[in-house]
């Protein structure tokens, strides 16, 4: 019996670790992804450790300031306005990037408020005046809207507008009624509690932004990394890239 327990210990303890992935990953990918995480990890056996960060931006919590104070991974998903500055900074192996989804800005309300009509121009900008309070994320959507869109619609004296760190953060407000608006990709703004999406904004403000995913220098995991990319830009993400109020790529 000794004889027994004691194989049964050494096999327990010399069998091999299930692999591990750590990932950080933007809000604009998220719906999609913890839609098709938990069958990635039953069908390849690997774990995914999840962390979160914005694309863009100025705090802490961007991907590109949590990698540059030491954060780990092995895979990073974020626009492709955000992938470029880690491309750049040579923190990407290179050719390990992969397209995912595209993801259009839109707008929402708190669930119950009247539904605008922003099918214009005039009719989005009117919406916009009249709201008392905008809120957007401070990440690449949200440094388009302030630069670019507001200025240029020539209404910033005439609207308030809240920067968040993160689309999360954002909607957040929105749903608790601490804001009338919300202009952030579609998929920040479907699927939310307390958040009714009212449509994407005019076609002629637009900002289409590409998500993408690749595998950062230094991973030790990169043949899992690369599965989980495979599997994110599958056949398989279909449906969940819809489900998310994105439009797959291929």
């Amino acid at each position: 019996m000794r004889y027994l327990l004691l194989c049964l210990s050494a096999l327990f303890f010399s069998a091999p670790a299930m692999a591990q992935l750590e990932v950080i990953i933007s809000g604009g990918f998220s719906g999609p992804y913890k839609q098709m995480l938990p069958e990635f990890e039953k069908t390849t056996g690997i774990k995914v450790i999840t962390k979160s960060g914005a694309s863009q931006g100025s705090g802490p919590k961007t991907i590109k300031a949590q990698l540059a104070a030491g954060v780990t991974a092995d895979v990073v998903i974020l626009s492709r306005e955000g992938l470029a500055e880690l491309v750049e900074q040579k923190r990407i192996i290179a050719g390990s990037d992969v397209d995912l989804a595209q993801a259009p800005l839109g707008l929402a309300i708190p669930t119950g408020n009247p539904r605008p009509n922003i099918s214009t121009v005039k009719n989005f900008t009117d919406t916009l005046v009249r709201a008392k309070k905008i809120v957007v994320p401070g990440s690449t959507s949200g440094i388009y809207l302030v630069q670019d869109v507001f200025p240029g619609l020539g209404i910033v004296n005439k609207i308030s507008v809240q920067v968040t760190e993160r689309g999360s953060e954002a909607t957040a407000i929105l749903a608790a009624k601490n804001a009338n608006v919300a202009v952030q990709p579609n998929s920040e703004l479907v699927n939310i509690p307390g958040v009714d999406y009212v449509g994407p904004i005019p076609e002629s403000l637009q900002l289409i932004q590409t998500f993408a995913a690749a595998v950062v220098v230094g991973s030790p995991h990169q043949s899992e990394a690369k599965k989980l990319i495979d599997y994110l830009s599958s056949k398989n993400a279909i449906e969940p890239i819809k489900n998310g109020g994105m439009n797959p790529v291929r």
